[in-house]
């Protein structure tokens, strides 16, 4: 049963008062009910997955009575800069479902707090790859709440074979464009800036680029250049709804006037529902290499919580195997935090989750390897550099040669 919330449409009035408020609601005395907790997460904000993950959430409330978590849903363009601001104050939520690059700034900032001092994390059978990204200078200061790789969804109404090279996929994405429908859908506006980077990682590495080397920038090699000219080409072919942020074409692409989009594997969860009776499959990215990034994603206690013991019965609560199997069925096509296994129903019911599975390996964070802590400043000048080459204004490559010079001069390397 999904808990009786506030209206969908104040989800963001709503979070920022959790959030403006403190870090809880109130202090949990023996004569003032449960210790009550925020929980903030862009999820909370997502058509279907929201409401699914709220009723996931109930399921820990109504398990014990000391502890009521309240979700604080934060849409994904302004999550980054709330919440940073209001833990950096001293504020802001209990827990904090954080991209990695935002985790690491954080846990780099001395604003969250090391979680084995409260848990014992031996007793899990966490799946080391993820795992390994929950730490900061050696220090765990969260645990995956879940890990999505990315890959190219499409409508089978439209794309009856999906495209395996770059060549194919403009041709398919042109010849599928006309009459009020689009052959494709990314992010490329300032106001989408933290998802139109998490877009470009994935023709950057899939042309076989990387920002870094893991000591030095390479934000104008040849290989990151050739990925981004890819996504320049499909932008100047007119395929896309420019100036369309993500919630708008992922409804197109739920009403049928998209064909294709790449993105992460929760997308459809989130298409399926807006529109239960849409039809969709998944394929790796049709690009030279098969590489692709990822969103992983920690949960994390905010070190300004006055009510740290609580939150860590929550992550507890959450690191469990019948919980972890229920938090996957909610994140869609994704890995959790544990090992597990799904069923046969769910395959059957849902091919693609076995698609973006298999990618599991092959999938990169979405971070600049060596300069973790300065990615969120780097995907500023990356996107800025960018644009401007989608405007007109520059080649690629000079946008990519002014970006290396600026983000070397600022940051080393």
């Amino acid at each position: 049963m999904v808990r009786k919330n506030a209206p969908k449409t104040l989800a963001l009035a709503t979070a920022v008062t959790l959030i403006a408020a403190g870090c809880s609601s109130n202090g949990g005395g023996a004569d003032e009910g449960p210790v009550t907790l925020t929980f903030a997460a862009v999820t909370f904000t997502e058509t279907g997955r929201g409401e699914a993950l709220e009723a996931w959430l109930d399921g820990f409330n109504t398990s014990q009575d000391a502890v009521r978590v309240e979700p604080a849903g934060i849409p994904f363009a302004t999550f980054s800069q709330t919440v940073l601001t209001q833990i950096g104050g001293g504020e802001g939520p209990d827990l904090i479902r954080f991209d990695q690059a935002d985790f690491v700034q954080a846990a780099s900032a001395g604003l969250l707090e090391p979680l084995e001092d409260h848990i014992d994390f031996g007793q899990y059978d966490l799946i080391e790859g993820p795992d390994a990204y929950a730490f900061v200078d050696d220090t765990r200061y969260g645990v995956m709440f879940d890990v999505a790789s990315y890959s190219l969804i499409y409508n089978t109404d439209l794309v009856e074979t999906p495209p395996t090279t770059f060549e194919d996929f403009l041709a398919m994405s042109e010849e599928l464009t006309g009459d009020g429908t689009y052959g494709m859908a990314f992010r490329q506006t300032k106001e989408q800036e933290p998802g139109m980077m998490q877009d470009l990682y994935n023709y950057v590495y899939g042309f076989g680029g990387a920002f870094s080397d893991g000591t030095e920038l390479t934000l104008n090699s040849p290989e990151v250049v050739e990925g981004l000219t890819a996504y320049q080409t499909l932008y100047d072919a007119e395929v896309i709804p420019r100036g369309a942020d993500a919630a708008t074409y992922r409804r197109m692409f739920a009403e049928g006037l998209v064909a294709m989009t790449i993105d992460n594997g929760g997308v459809p969860g989130i298409l399926l529902g807006a529109n239960p009776d849409l039809n969709i499959a998944a394929a790796p990215n049709p690009f030279p290499v098969e590489s692709q990034g990822g969103i992983i994603v920690p949960i994390t206690i905010n070190a300004g919580s006055e009510h740290k013991e609580a939150a860590a019965s929550f992550i507890e609560w959450m690191l469990e195997p019948e919980n972890q199997v229920s938090l996957q069925e909610v994140m869609g096509a994704g890995s959790v935090a544990t090992h597990t296994e799904r069923s046969a129903e769910q395959l059957a019911a849902a091919p693609y989750l076995q698609v973006f599975d298999d990618l599991t390996d092959s999938t990169q964070p979405q971070i600049i390897e060596g300069f973790e802590a300065q990615t969120p400043e780097l995907r500023i000048i990356i996107v800025d550099q960018v644009l401007s080459a989608l405007h007109g204004e520059k080649t690629m490559q000079a946008a990519m040669d002014e970006a290396q010079e600026m983000a070397v001069a600022r940051f080393g390397g």
